[in-house]
């Protein structure tokens, strides 16, 4: 079992064309190859927020996904905040609030 300190937490906020083409179940898919737990939603002005925990070369890698996106997706900016690890989350999952 991994200690908390190998363990990291990450808030990403995405601008740029990243609704509408499949974003959130991209970070889903590619969060879930990289056994990591967390959330992806869609934020009122257009923007997606992925907060993710787990490994911290694991969330290196997602974030690099990230800025890639799917191929519909034109990603602009990535902001990223590093957060202590919280084990908020079991899974990966589409928030829609």
């Amino acid at each position: 079992m991994e200690n908390a300190e190998s363990q990291a937490r990450v808030r990403a906020i995405v601008s740029g064309i990243v609704q509408g083409v499949f974003y959130r179940m991209f970070v889903v898919r590619e969060a879930n190859g990289l056994a990591l737990a967390g959330t992806v939603r869609n934020l009122p002005d257009g923007r997606v927020e992925v907060i993710a925990e787990g490994k911290r070369p694991d969330l290196d890698g997602l974030l690099t996904r990230l800025r890639a996106g799917p191929s519909r997706a034109e990603v602009r900016e990535v902001s990223v905040e590093w957060e202590p690890f919280e084990h908020e989350f079991d899974d990966f999952a589409i928030r829609y609030d």
